[in-house]
């Protein structure tokens, strides 16, 4: 707190013109002294406008003693006290040219820094000149706490929306590239967003803090009977370890691709096949290591395929580059199997 000069002497005066208050406004003064709005008088006729008297609740908000308030200049609390902008700004409430609710940063005793509207209005004598200056405040500490979060929340949402529109885009991109019958690109687009609309109600169930590895595989398969007539035929194994969310619509979209392939073409194409998919931490001298298998078996006999198309290119190519690790697809007879060699949830860099 900077040092008063003649501080008894202020004092002394700040006492005075308390009690001037209390006998001619006394009604006036008794009212501010019990308002829970943030209240302040300044002496008009001294430099720098010192205070003479605060009410309870100013004195509640700014940490300070009545005494340690009285007799200071009317910007000693300003958090930034050459800040010629925000002296700007109260110099212009004492003159009247302010809009009123000016936004000034101030600091409390313990250091704390908050913000405050700052309302001024001009005490006049029966002359009309003013003797002294009433300033009430606003404490804007919550309302700047939830403008903070509502900026977080929505600098959040765009990110997730671009990152949303990107995976779109590439997911028709990729069908237009592969397909020409307007009904096999329309089955494909549609069969995509329908897995990416999954992985996003599942990330929105868990407030887009992430997904769970185990919960994300069920939710993405469960249109493929996960969970009815083909759940003996598909076992899911391993611990619900967590993923961020965007590497988690990344696996959601891969997952999707395999069962889709599955079905047409794998282990769901006929009535005896079955799908394993398990997973397991290893450690190894480049850290934490995520090793995901995906193996079909007692489906129709594999073949590779002729071409690579855009479920393959996106699992191989997509998902290694999204998850930083490698992704390989082995077209064995008895069964397609799938090798997710990756950083686990935790060891990646920022």
């Amino acid at each position: 707190m900077p040092n008063k000069v003649n501080k008894s002497e202020d004092q002394q005066d700040a006492e005075a013109e308390v009690k001037g208050f209390h006998d001619d406004l006394g009604p006036f003064v008794v009212a501010a002294e019990a308002t829970r709005m943030e209240m302040v008088f300044a002496d008009a006729g001294q430099p720098g406008n010192p205070i003479i008297f605060a009410n309870d609740a100013f004195l509640s908000l700014t940490g300070y003693a009545r005494e340690e308030v009285l007799g200071q200049s009317f910007n000693f609390l300003m958090a930034q006290g050459a800040d010629a902008e925000a002296l700007g700004q109260v110099a212009e409430e004492f003159e009247g040219h302010g809009t009123g609710g000016s936004e000034i940063l101030y600091r409390r005793k313990d250091g704390s820094e908050f913000w405050a509207a700052l309302f001024i209005c001009p005490v006049r004598d029966q002359d009309e000149k003013i003797v002294q200056y009433f300033a009430s405040f606003v404490d804007l500490t919550r309302h700047r706490d939830e403008e903070t979060r509502s900026k977080m929340l929505i600098d959040e949402l765009n990110h997730r929306v671009k990152n949303t529109l990107a995976t779109v885009q590439a997911i028709v991109w990729q069908a237009l590239r592969t397909a020409n019958d307007p009904l096999v690109i329309r089955q494909a687009i549609g069969s995509r967003l329908f897995a990416l609309s999954r992985s996003h109600d599942l990330l929105t169930r868990e407030n887009w803090q992430g997904a769970g590895l185990h919960d994300l595989i069920r939710d993405t398969l469960e249109p493929f009977g996960v969970t009815h007539d083909r759940r003996d035929r598909i076992v899911i194994a391993g611990e619900n370890v967590r993923f961020p969310p965007k590497e988690a619509l990344a696996l959601s979209i891969a997952f999707n691709e395999l069962a889709t392939n599955a079905v047409k073409y794998g282990a769901l194409a006929n009535e005896t096949g079955s799908i394993l998919v398990d997973w397991s931490v290893e450690t190894t001298q480049g850290g934490p290591r995520l090793l995901l298998q995906w193996r079909e078996k007692g489906g129709p006999a594999v073949t590779p395929p002729a071409r690579k198309g855009f479920g393959t290119q996106m699992i191989e190519r997509g998902l290694a580059h999204e998850l930083r690790g490698t992704v390989h697809l082995d077209y064995r007879e008895e069964g397609l199997a799938v090798t997710m060699d990756i950083p686990a949830p935790g060891a990646r860099d920022g």
